[in-house]
């Protein structure tokens, strides 16, 4: 069943009498429904069009929370074959919000890490709504550094509203955690690309993100903190939360155009939610294209200047 966000008020309404029709026919068979179908199901396209044309920055951060958007599982299973999931940092315990292991992808061999939040009340408990705790970000590290060892590339899929911030987690060296594995992201000598599926917050992100290559999906959002937190530390009050979205430059849009990013991945209208199989085939395009890009000439110090210069730069052309 379609969930609608606040904004998608006009569509649903719509739906919502298509959908009233069908039944109708179902019901009576002498009813004919085709035209007045067909009529409103143009009007539902139009309106859904006209509203995913003007998103506001706070409405695209609505569309990457949507509960029913692809998470890393479902991306998992439509682009990885013959995958082998590891699990576990060797230090303290296996943290499931990030998945991690390898796989191939058309055909080329992989280390693959995801954050994973979960699809409904259970996955998401489990998966701790993708918050990973130092554990997971140690893990990550023990992946990468088993790619760097075999010369695997590393395909990232972000999608979290940050680090779990909890007590124990702060306790067991949190921001050290994170840092390493941000590290640990620049000094591998092995192409590494990230894609922001969801949300892409704060340095729960970066610490997989810092890679050769940056896309994002072309509703989700990438922020060093989420908007609700930011008005709640600068105004005080959560309820500014549009206000600051907009002022964070949060979109994939707006990183584009300030070359934090790469490149952004169209989504179908009204969001992934809505055609998944089109987002998992031009994610596929452009994973196949990155690694493309990357042939035995290049070498671990080519890789690695690449990956710092690209970095450096950023910010410079606003300077």
């Amino acid at each position: 069943m379609q969930s609608y966000l606040d904004f998608e008020k006009p569509v649903a309404e719509l739906e919502g009498k298509i959908a009233e029709l069908k039944n109708l026919a179902q019901t009576d068979e002498a009813v004919s429904i085709g035209d007045e179908v067909s009529r409103l199901q143009q009007r539902a396209d139009d309106a859904l069009r006209d509203i995913y044309k003007k998103l506001t920055p706070w409405q695209k951060t609505q569309v990457a929370r949507h509960p029913q958007r692809p998470h890393f599982s479902n991306y998992l299973s439509a682009l990885v074959t013959e995958w082998t999931p590891l699990a576990g940092d060797r230090k303290y315990a296996e943290d499931p919000a990030i998945q991690a292991g390898f796989g191939r992808i058309d055909g080329v061999p992989v280390a693959i890490l995801g954050q994973e939040k979960g699809n409904d009340t259970e996955s998401r408990l489990k998966h701790n709504f993708g918050m990973a705790r130092p554990e997971g970000y140690r893990k990550a590290v023990r992946i990468m550094e088993m790619a760097d060892r075999f010369g695997l590339p590393v395909i990232s899929f972000v999608d979290t509203a940050g680090a779990y911030p909890g007590i124990g987690a702060e306790e067991r060296g949190q921001a050290e955690a994170i840092a390493r594995s941000t590290e640990k992201c620049l000094e591998i000598g092995v192409p590494n690309l990230s894609i922001v599926i969801g949300e892409g917050g704060s340095g729960g992100a970066i610490a997989i993100a810092a890679t050769n290559k940056v896309l994002m999906l072309e509703h989700s959002v990438y922020s060093v903190i989420s908007p609700e937190a930011g008005a709640s530390i600068l105004f005080r009050d959560a309820g500014k939360a549009q206000d600051m979205a907009a002022a964070q430059k949060i979109t994939a849009q707006d990183l584009l155009a300030l070359k934090v990013i790469d490149g952004i991945i169209e989504e179908p209208i009204g969001g992934a939610h809505r055609n998944p199989e089109k987002v998992f085939a031009d994610a596929r395009a452009e994973i196949v294209k990155f690694l493309g890009e990357y042939d035995d000439d290049l070498g671990p110090l080519e890789i690695r200047e690449q990956r710092r210069e690209k970095f450096l730069a950023i910010g410079t052309a606003l300077t």
